[in-house]
């Protein structure tokens, strides 16, 4: 009996130890919380051939634009398109009434006609006058005078015929076919209304925009980089509409031949196929002047760069997921990426996002990154 009582007492004690021993093992873990690290995403350094080029904001422009007008007075009896449509080169847009113009082309034939006619006739009287004249039947005076209408006939004969050219030239008018392939706009005439030549409204504008011009200013600072080339027209021209992913190659075709001084800025021009016709007049984009390619540039994201007072910085990540500022020198930007001139290494991680939330030294939890 002594015995099992001893056994019950060793039992319990050993127990109230173990329960002992957890207790003080859940006070060391309750006073040592695990911190969990901040989310972020990173990059790696890369190490890659990268274009060295010139950025500004471009503005799309019709390589032509023509606006359509009447060059006779009359109604508009024919409309042969749509507002907003592709037209081609040749194409009919309006007719204007004929027949006025078909008579006005009758009457000045008519008339050269009968011109001609009696210019005939005063040609064969000067010949007679002036045989008559040399047999001393008439006066010299008669025989120039004979000359003298003759000579006033023939000229009204060319002007005749000058007026038969109009009135043709005049009927042509009545049919007004594009100029250009290109887009129309609206329509200011509508049919059966009256229109004057050369008068307003016009009837419509046509924007050429197969190809089509970017036009962009760089600072007078970075001509210097351009005129190192002599064959400008070899250098391809980057255009990404804003708030578009789409990206577009040209090539550079016009330099202006002056510094806008009160700007400080030289005006650029490039020509691109628009062969999908997605670039559009009066479109703003980014536009990226490729002048050569660095080879092994170091590149990161451009959203890993960080602002401070002491300039720009990164955050690295080390081994250890601890996270410590970098500052870096930027090189320049290519897009969505920056190239680093000096601060950084390949392989090196970068955080990308979640950088309000770091200090130096801060554990980091990678969440997603390259």
């Amino acid at each position: 009996m002594k015995i099992r009582n001893a056994i019950i007492r060793i039992s319990s004690l050993a127990l109230l130890l173990v329960m002992a021993g957890c207790s003080n093992k859940d006070a060391v873990q309750a006073a040592n919380p695990q911190v969990p690290g901040a989310p972020v995403k990173v990059a790696t350094v890369a190490s890659r051939t990268m274009p060295v080029a010139l950025q500004a904001i471009g503005n799309v422009e019709a390589i032509s634009t023509v606006t359509i007008k009447a060059q006779i007075s009359g109604q508009l009896v024919g409309v042969h398109f749509k507002e907003g449509e592709f037209v081609k080169k040749g194409q009919l847009l309006f007719s204007i009434e004929r027949p006025p113009f078909e008579a006005a082309l009758r009457q000045a034939e008519g008339t050269l006609a009968k011109d001609q006619a009696q210019a005939l006739n005063a040609n064969l009287d000067a010949e007679r006058y002036a045989g008559l004249g040399k047999q001393g039947v008439v006066s010299k005076q008669q025989v120039d005078a004979a000359a003298a209408a003759s000579s006033a006939m023939a000229a009204t004969v060319a002007a005749d015929k000058a007026a038969v050219e109009t009135a043709k030239i005049n009927l042509e008018y009545t049919s007004i076919y594009s100029p250009i392939d290109g887009r129309t706009g609206a329509i200011g005439v509508k049919e059966g209304n009256l229109v004057k030549a050369n008068d307003v409204p016009i009837l419509v504008t046509i924007n050429q925009i197969e190809p089509i011009y970017v036009s962009f200013s760089i600072p007078e600072q970075q001509l210097a980089d351009l005129k190192q080339y002599r064959n400008l027209q070899s250098l391809k021209v980057d255009a990404a509409p804003q708030g578009s992913t789409q990206h577009f190659q040209g090539r550079l075709t016009f330099v202006d031949n002056s510094v806008d001084v009160t700007t400080g800025t030289i005006k650029l021009k490039a020509t691109f196929d628009n062969g999908a016709r997605v670039l559009w007049p009066g479109q703003f984009v980014d536009v990226s002047l490729t002048l050569k390619s660095q080879p092994n540039a170091l590149v990161i994201p451009t959203a890993a760069l960080q602002t401070s007072q002491s300039g720009t910085f990164v955050y690295v990540v080390n081994q250890d997921l601890t996270a410590q500022p970098q500052a870096v020198k930027i090189g320049w930007n290519a897009g969505d990426e920056t190239v680093i001139a000096s601060g950084l290494q390949p392989g090196q991680r970068v955080v990308t996002d979640g950088q309000l939330r770091l200090t130096p030294g801060a554990k980091v939890e990678i969440k997603g990154g390259l």
